[in-house]
């Protein structure tokens, strides 16, 4: 584990649903790391414990990932991170794995564009 993953007053936790490991951090993405890393190890899932951002405590607990995407992006200049909408999704029962499966069929069909790693606008 990171020294960024033993932080206990991070503001993002999310567990592995296999193994209970948990990460804990200061920045989202490096949930959807920690997911990535679990999945290449052991194929399994990854669920958020807590995500204290205003953008995930304003998302719509309802609506499709671009519906989401569209309600966060005021709050980010140079794109929603994956991670935020990954937690912002958990509100509506989604995990990671679940997320980026949507995020990828969107991206797919055209209707949301990534203008730096890991961070989304819709289209």
């Amino acid at each position: 584990m990171t020294r960024q993953s033993q932080r206990a007053d991070a503001p993002f936790v999310a567990q592995c649903v296999r193994t209970d490991a948990r990460v804990a951090t200061t920045t989202a993405n490096e949930v959807v790391n920690f997911y990535r890393r679990r999945q290449q190890l052991m194929d399994t899932d990854i669920e958020w414990v807590t995500a204290e951002h205003r953008a995930v405590s304003q998302a719509p607990t309802s609506g499709g990932v671009v519906h989401v995407l569209r309600e966060l992006d005021d709050y980010f200049q140079s794109g929603v991170p994956l991670g935020i909408l990954a937690a912002a999704m958990s509100k509506q029962g989604q995990t990671v794995k679940d997320t980026l499966a949507d995020v990828h069929d969107v991206r797919m069909d055209g209707s949301l564009w990534e203008p730096r790693s890991d961070h989304l606008r819709p289209v």
